[in-house]
C-alpha cells in the first residue's frame, strides 16, 4: 500500500514538473515573440535616428506588457522566473564576447568592460565585434525576457489576495 502511494506522489510530483517546465517554456516564447514582432515592427516602420536606449527601453516595455496582460488573465507561478532565462542569456553571449580575439576595426586593445559595453551598449562606439549586433543578439532579447518576468510579477502581485 506504501508502495502505491509512494508512487502515486512521484507520479503527481512528475506531472507537476512537466507542467511547470511546459509553463516555463510557453512564457519564454511569448516573451521573445513579443519582442521579434516590436523588432520586425520596427524593421518595417524604419524609423531613422532612434538611440539605442529607446530600442533597449521598447524592448522591455512591450513585453512587460504582454506578460503583465497574459499574467492577468491566467495566473501562472512560472511567468515571473522567465527573467532567470534572460540573465543566462546575458552571461553566455558575455562569455561568448569575452573569448573573441580582437584586431583592426574589432575593438582593438580593448579591455574585458570595454569589450562588453561596446558591443552590448555601443558606448562609446560599437565594438565591432559579432558584426556590431551585440545589442540586437544579447541586450534586446535578455531585457525582453527580464520585461516579461516583470510584468508578469506585478500581474500575480496585485491579484494575490493581501497577508495579515
Amino acid at each position: 500500500m506504501d508502495s502505491l502511494i509512494h508512487r502515486e506522489e512521484q507520479e503527481e510530483g512528475n506531472s507537476k514538473l512537466s507542467r511547470q517546465a511546459l509553463s516555463f517554456l510557453m512564457h519564454t516564447i511569448l516573451a521573445l515573440v513579443s519582442w521579434l514582432l516590436f523588432m520586425l515592427l520596427g524593421y518595417l516602420v524604419n524609423p531613422v535616428g532612434v538611440p539605442q536606449f529607446i530600442i533597449l527601453l521598447l524592448s522591455a516595455l512591450v513585453p512587460l506588457t504582454v506578460g503583465y496582460l497574459i499574467s492577468r488573465k491566467r495566473q501562472d507561478d512560472m511567468a515571473p522566473v522567465i527573467w532567470l532565462l534572460g540573465l543566462i542569456w546575458i552571461l553566455i553571449v558575455s562569455l561568448w564576447i569575452l573569448d573573441m580575439p580582437t584586431g583592426p576595426n574589432e575593438c582593438f586593445q580593448c579591455d574585458a568592460t570595454e569589450k562588453l559595453s561596446r558591443t552590448f551598449f555601443s558606448i562609446p562606439k560599437p565594438s565591432g565585434l559579432i558584426d556590431n549586433d551585440g545589442p540586437f543578439l544579447g541586450t534586446w532579447p535578455a531585457a525582453a525576457l527580464m520585461g516579461y518576468a516583470l510584468g508578469a510579477w506585478l500581474a500575480l502581485r496585485k491579484h494575490k489576495p493581501q497577508e495579515d
